[in-house]
């Protein structure tokens, strides 16, 4: 129990010294002192500090009147230090608990309208309005060297159920020590993935990757980096083994003083196919290729990420990459019988300035993929056609319309692949609007 708690019930149990023991003490302005402080931490009310005071001073006036009788007064004092103090042990549990667990929610509602010039497929417009977003994020601090994180999410069209994200137990406190080591279902740091639009950037969508995983890791003075290894979803070669043989690694250095930061890092991984996205690739676009959903490949194909982000004042700039380092052999991605090196990009601009009272942000982006065309061949199916774009433009305008409420505007222009490329050198646009509250 902290400090402040015990002290607030020493105070309490003080008071009590000095209430039943008034046929020696009169209320001492120390007494009065300790009740006013009680009043102050919300321990008591205005009314009843008042009440009890009163209570005591009439209890200590009978005394002296008839001394030696067990009074009624005296009785209710008693009885009220009782509730006092349970009072107390209820309200320090409380203020423990406070203390030692944060939680953040999230929710996003967006609506958006999009259409899809002719290509492969011929024309696709569509519109809708969707919850998009609810996140449930608990952060507990055990004890001084042990926390656990547990973060309960729902997206539209991924999780049909609320589902544990990510759930994790650190150990340690790297302000008294520069290691700690993390356990537990979390993304791994692969790739930064910062943005100030609403759609996810291609990096994520190309790199993302969420596994049950050890982690140790360090913070000093401004460097950090960790190591860690899991066990895949993907296997090498026909073994289809079972084991913990996947693992990456990170550093980087990140920098803070007045109105100048940055963070640059770099990122390694031993298979890139371990993303989220490239793992439902090569399950479900590759049937037709194989006559049936696979879960490995000839070799690992490494990954590499590395970012930046960078804010001077009020200007933003965020600039990152995210690729394989070897090739995907012909045949094993749907890339049309060809080797494919999957890599992806995003930069953005940002410039944020108060407008009439309301914090606003402005920014564009440029992101772009190579070798990202994953085709399902079968005639006609639109919806499973997975393809991430060869280029991206967007631009997004964020206003802070209330207290953690935000309200953003985005357009986005998409230019897919060639069809020569295996594309279907259709271009998208699309506009979509999110309303977001944080709490």
């Amino acid at each position: 129990m902290k400090k402040k708690n015990w002290f607030i019930m020493g105070a309490a149990l003080i008071c009590s010294i000095f209430f039943i023991n008034f046929n020696v003490f009169a209320m001492s302005s120390e007494t009065e002192m300790l009740l006013k402080l009680l009043e102050k931490k919300g321990i008591v009310t205005t009314e009843e500090a008042a009440d009890l005071k009163q209570a005591v001073e009439a209890s200590v006036e009978q005394e002296r009147v008839t001394p030696g009788k067990e009074h009624v007064g005296k009785m209710n004092v008693a009885d009220r230090l009782s509730n006092l103090e349970k009072q107390v042990s209820k309200t320090a549990v409380v203020n423990d608990f406070l203390e030692r667990v944060d939680i953040h929610g999230l929710i996003e509602v967006e609506g958006y309208t999009a259409s899809r010039g002719s290509g492969l497929y011929g024309n696709r417009d569509s519109s809708d309005i969707t919850l998009a977003t609810v996140e449930l994020e608990i952060d507990a601090r055990i004890n001084e060297w042990v926390n656990g994180h547990l973060l309960f999410l729902y997206e539209d069209d991924d999780t049909e159920d609320f589902t544990v994200d990510e759930a994790i137990i650190t150990i340690g406190n790297t302000e008294k020590f520069p290691l700690y080591l993390s356990a537990g279902k979390m993304y791994v740091p692969f790739g930064n993935f910062e943005s100030n639009m609403i759609q996810d950037p291609l990096t994520l969508e190309l790199g993302e990757t969420r596994e049950s995983a050890a982690q140790i890791g360090f913070e000093f003075e401004g460097f950090y980096g960790s190591v860690y290894t899991f066990n895949g979803d993907v296997s090498e070669g026909s073994n289809n083994s079972n084991k913990v043989d996947n693992y990456g690694a990170n550093i980087g250095f990140a920098f803070e003083q007045d109105q100048f930061s940055f963070d640059i890092g770099c990122d390694y991984i031993n298979d890139i196919t371990d993303s989220d996205v490239l793992t439902d690739v090569l399950d479900d676009v590759s049937d037709n290729l194989v006559g049936g959903g696979r879960d490995e490949i000839d070799d690992y194909v490494s990954g590499l990420a590395a970012h930046l982000v960078m804010n001077v004042g009020p200007f933003q700039f965020i600039g990152e990459y995210v690729g394989a380092i070897d090739d995907y052999n012909a045949g094993e991605m749907n890339t049309r019988g060809k080797k494919a090196n999957p890599e992806s990009w995003n930069f953005e601009a940002a410039f944020t300035q108060e407008i009439l009272g309301r914090e606003t942000t402005f920014a564009l982006a440029y992101q772009g993929t190579n070798d990202c065309v994953f085709v399902d061949y079968t005639p006609g199916s639109f919806d499973d056609y997975l393809a991430l774009p060869e280029d991206r433009y967007m631009g997004v305008i964020g206003i802070s319309i209330l207290e953690n409420t935000m309200l953003k505007l985005e357009y986005m222009h998409d230019e897919d692949y060639s069809e020569s490329d295996g594309g279907t050198n259709a271009q998208n646009d699309t506009v979509s609007a999110q309303v977001a509250v944080e709490f």
